[in-house]
């Protein structure tokens, strides 16, 4: 098969080849094809799946993820990639990490971890959390704990297998932390979010006491869903997201796939009553939409156009959200063409009143509706307790009155149901465990590569003010996307920035930014 070779390069006859390392990369684009499929499933299942059509959808993600993983475990595909190796070993005199080699690494990395997985395992895991993630979404609204938590439970022991499976140095949670952030381990993480906690809460603090404080009617208005869809198409346009390489839909949980650089599925979730929920949700995906269609076309279909990790990717969506779209930089442009959709609700409104209104700090119980600043608060909660949760240390029957004493203690509101506690987010649902803490890794590494632009570009914040974001889209490609995987994500950081991935750009950044907004 030469099914993605046809797009950009054309590859020989597989039979004919000699060269073992041009016979794994037609191998590897097969099984990045079939990944295709899959995701292209999992993604309708979100979007446009008949309500009525969810076990026949399981049995056909469970069954490609069978095939998938009886392909990356074929002794045959073994076979090729060392014979590869040894070729670009002897043949090749470039750095460890020249883009051969990287590859290389990378592909064996991933089919080492596959093939630690038994393939019953592996189909059983696709199957529950396919069929966990409908029960979510059935059960949420209703508050049904009763139905969901005996599928949370056996998501949670698949998981446990998994751990087990891959094997760890230090605890279990580690080998679910390494699927997302390599080398991330809990005895690195803990300290780091427990010195974060330490600074948030103080400045949280100070922002409540603060002498000037946001008007939240601005934006509790009456918006027209059509109107803010027409809005958020203009905006994703400007900062350089390829419409006719993409779309943007709907779903219960905003997400993005990437199916293919050439086809990446955006979501967002609208509500008349929160102007702000789809804008941020829009220009979140944007950043990470604009990360998949910007890796490199004599790479697709393989390691090297993918995301290095889910931090690195996070950091582009956050980067977006937040450091740009919550400027007043970039309001100076788009407040305008916003009040012209809504004259009614906007015309009075001052610039300042609404950058203040968008930046409000106000502790919630929705992750994906909240502030900038307690934002990292909601995940450094969700690891913590699912830390508890996978080292057993904490029953799912009792997350529930665990999550309403975490979010007592840590952010200082009442939850009062589940569909607003622990029910609200899908991950724990798809079995994505150790993925939380990526968000704020993401939002560390963003405000790094942040301030990395600004000095590349020093007229930045007028670039923005014109609305003129390419430049800004253009230096994210060269400097982050366009390598995918071939460094890892502390090598990237310290490549784009000069220096090793550290915290204290995001504490200088929320610090500087709710002085000015609060005037404290």
């Amino acid at each position: 098969s030469n099914l993605f070779s046809f797009h950009y390069i054309k590859m020989p006859n597989f039979n004919e080849m000699k060269n073992a390392y041009q016979k794994l990369l037609i191998e590897i684009r097969e099984l990045y094809a079939l990944r295709q499929a899959q995701a292209l499933l999992s993604w309708d299942q979100e979007t446009m799946m008949p309500a009525k059509a969810g076990e026949g959808r399981s049995e056909a993600i469970a069954a490609l993820s069978k095939v998938l993983h009886e392909r990356y475990c074929s002794p045959h595909l073994g076979e090729t990639l060392a014979e590869a190796t040894t070729q670009i070993d002897q043949k090749e005199s470039q750095g460890s990490r020249d883009s051969k080699k990287a590859l290389l690494y990378e592909f064996k990395r991933d089919r080492d971890k596959i093939l630690k997985i038994p393939t019953t395992l592996a189909e059983e895991l696709a199957k529950t959390t396919s069929q966990t993630q409908q029960i979510w979404a059935e059960t949420r609204q209703k508050n049904d704990t009763q139905s969901f938590n005996p599928w949370l439970k056996k998501v949670l022991e698949l998981r446990r297998q998994e751990a087990e499976c891959l094997g760890y140095e230090g605890c279990a949670y580690d080998a679910m932390l390494d699927q997302y952030e390599v080398g991330l381990r809990v005895s690195t993480l803990t300290p780091l979010f427990r010195n974060l906690k330490n600074q948030l809460i103080p400045l949280l603090n100070k922002i409540r006491e603060a002498p000037r404080q946001a008007r939240r009617d601005i934006l509790k208005q009456n918006f027209s869903i059509e109107k803010q869809k027409i809005f958020n198409q203009i905006i994703l346009t400007d900062m350089g997201f390829d419409l006719d390489a993409g779309r943007l839909d709907v779903s219960a949980h905003p997400f993005t796939e990437g199916l293919w650089p050439q086809d990446v599925r955006l979501t967002t979730r609208y509500r008349e009553d929160d102007l702000p929920g789809a804008l941020f949700s829009t220009l979140h995906e944007g950043g990470h939409g604009l990360y998949e269609q910007g890796f490199l076309p004599e790479n697709y279909g393989g390691p090297l156009a993918e995301a290095v990790s889910l931090g690195i990717h996070e950091s582009q969506s956050r980067l977006w959200e937040n450091q740009v779209g919550r400027s007043s930089q970039y309001w100076t442009h788009y407040l305008p063409i916003l009040k012209d959709h809504f004259p009614d609700q906007l015309a009075s409104v001052s610039l300042k009143d609404f950058t203040l209104a968008i930046n409000a700090v106000t502790p919630s119980l929705i992750r994906v509706e909240a502030d900038e600043l307690t934002y990292n608060l909601h995940i450094i909660v969700r690891y913590e307790l699912e830390q508890a949760l996978f080292s057993r240390q904490l029953e799912v029957d009792d997350l529930e009155e665990a999550w309403k004493a975490k979010y007592q203690e840590v952010l200082g509101v009442t939850v009062s149901e589940p569909k607003n506690g622990y029910m609200q987010d899908v991950h724990w649902s798809c079995g994505l465990m150790g993925y939380f803490p990526t968000y704020t890794l993401g939002n560390m590494y963003g405000a790094q590569f942040f301030a990395a632009a600004r000095t590349a570009m020093p007229n930045l914040d007028e670039q923005i003010e014109r609305g003129s974001l390419l430049e800004l889209r253009n230096w994210l490609g060269k400097e982050i996307h366009c390598w995918g995987r071939q460094y890892s994500p502390r090598e990237l950081v310290k490549k784009v920035t000069g220096k090793e991935p550290d915290p204290v750009y995001l504490s200088n950044y929320l610090e500087q930014k709710y002085k000015q907004l609060y005037g404290f």
